[in-house]
């Protein structure tokens, strides 16, 4: 799902980021739940029934594959095309505990959380 479409989803759609928690606490979707890649295949029962989701991350690496679990278990997860690059280049905003809030380089992880070497 491209930003401009998702970013018509706030208030409707649960935005689940997987990012790590450096990350997230740089700069995030407003009112985003922060579920990083490690958990959730052991968490994603606690999204059951919340309605459409998009996931999302940095590149749209990680939320790809954690969209991509949870329609394996019957969700409606969508991933951010791009991911939150390309939702700031879309002019869209990000909201954190700093007066600016950014997008930082993560790392590849899997469904574990494990790292990816490049």
């Amino acid at each position: 799902m491209l930003p401009i479409e998702a970013h018509k989803l706030l208030g409707d759609a649960l935005f689940v980021d997987v990012r790590e928690a450096d990350e997230y606490a740089a700069g995030h979707v407003d009112g985003s739940l922060h579920m990083p890649i490690g958990s959730i295949a052991r968490d994603w029962q606690n999204l059951s029934g919340r309605g459409p989701i998009v996931v999302v991350c940095q590149i749209g690496q990680r939320s790809g594959l954690a969209a991509g679990y949870l329609r394996s278990q019957g969700l409606d997860a969508h991933n951010l095309e791009g991911g939150l690059e390309a939702w700031t280049r879309a002019g869209l905003e990000l909201t954190a505990a700093s007066p600016e809030p950014r997008v930082i380089d993560g790392y590849a992880r899997d469904l574990t959380g494990q790292r990816i070497s490049p």
